[in-house]
């Protein structure tokens, strides 16, 4: 399954590690990607924002703090 082909309602294990990977290494375009118009868990959300949060990534804790999160 690629990024394509992602459920625009859910994040699937493999996107969810690579999305983890994106952030720890700063990469802005791949984390905009990988979030393209889906919406995540708040628990997920959270997390990814605190791992933002300790690479200072303001740009990528913005992208992150602006994902709706799933109802």
């Amino acid at each position: 399954m690629g990024l394509n082909d992602l459920d625009k309602n859910r994040l699937d294990i493999a996107n969810f590690a690579a999305l983890k990977t994106a952030i720890a290494n700063s990469e802005e375009r791949l984390v905009k990607k990988i979030l393209g118009d889906i919406s995540l868990q708040a628990l997920e959300k959270s997390y990814l924002i605190d791992l933002a949060k300790l690479n200072n990534s303001l740009v990528i804790t913005k992208l992150l703090e602006d994902t709706p999160i799933t109802k």
